[in-house]
């Protein structure tokens, strides 16, 4: 009931108005966005560069605030990419992972190509709600090689529907990044969702035009911890890994942007 219910919205159609509402300059519009917001989630304001809420421009402005410089410290070989829960993580077995304990989906469908790198490496998943601090992270020093933006539905990505709807990740829009690090090839992948009004990485000014799909090739240096780009609403960031990691952090555990997730 919960799936058909989704399947029957007019997902696309939403997400934008909210997004339109949501880029609003407008005093009263923003105004009452950002404090319903704040109402109904823990929003530590205090922690970010702008500590005050007439200072934002939107309330996109405001949800993709940057953090004060040392707010999420860099830790370990392999940090954390994002602030959020770990949905699920474990080895690549068969070109497959894990969604859910009801549902598996393979490396090939998020990925949009064919390739099996990745079996026999690791992956984790990482979801942030909408409390949660919304700019993505590098998870360790590497070259950016590709970006490609895959059109795709725009389904919820919250554990009800992870757990209700196959091959979720696969099928919604996403922005792909591969990249090349020292000891091999990562894959970071981050997921639209229903109101999520854009994907917006460093490299452009503005976020990806829905329904149009772009492949790019680059060559651009990341050291741990810079920042990937945003969402504007709450998503789903996955990284995939070609070697198998020990990881020190486990399903359900709430992680934070810079945190160290393997030995």
């Amino acid at each position: 009931m919960f799936t058909s219910v989704l399947k029957l919205l007019p997902k696309h159609f939403l997400s934008r108005l909210i997004g339109c509402l949501a880029a609003s300059e407008k005093v009263p519009i923003k105004t009452l966005f950002i404090n319903l917001f704040c109402l109904f989630y823990p929003i530590d304001i205090e922690e970010a560069e702008r500590t005050s809420k007439s200072d934002y421009q939107s309330f996109n402005d405001f949800f993709t605030r940057s953090l004060k410089a040392g707010a999420r410290p860099i830790t370990g070989r392999i940090s954390s990419p994002a602030d959020g829960t770990v949905a699920a993580l474990g080895n690549i077995r068969d070109n497959t992972l894990v969604q859910s304990k009801n549902h598996n989906y393979t490396v090939q469908k998020l990925l949009a190509e064919k390739t099996d790198e990745f079996t026999g490496g690791s992956f984790i998943t990482i979801y942030l709600a909408p409390h949660n601090y919304h700019r993505v992270h590098v998870p360790r020093t590497a070259e950016l090689h590709q970006a490609s933006y895959v059109p795709g539905e725009l389904f919820s990505v919250n554990q009800n529907t992870a757990n209700s709807l196959p091959g979720l990740f696969a099928r919604n829009e996403r922005l792909i990044c591969r990249f090349r690090a020292d000891d091999g090839p990562m894959a970071q992948v981050l997921v639209g969702a229903m109101l999520v009004a854009g994907i917006k990485p460093v490299w452009l000014e503005n976020a990806y035009k829905p329904r149009l799909e772009v492949v790019t090739e680059m060559k651009r240096h990341f050291q741990q911890g810079d920042e990937l780009g945003h969402f504007q609403m709450g998503s789903t960031v996955i990284l995939l890994f070609t070697k198998p990691l020990d990881f020190i952090i486990k399903q359900g555990d709430q992680v934070r942007v810079g945190q160290a997730i393997t030995r």
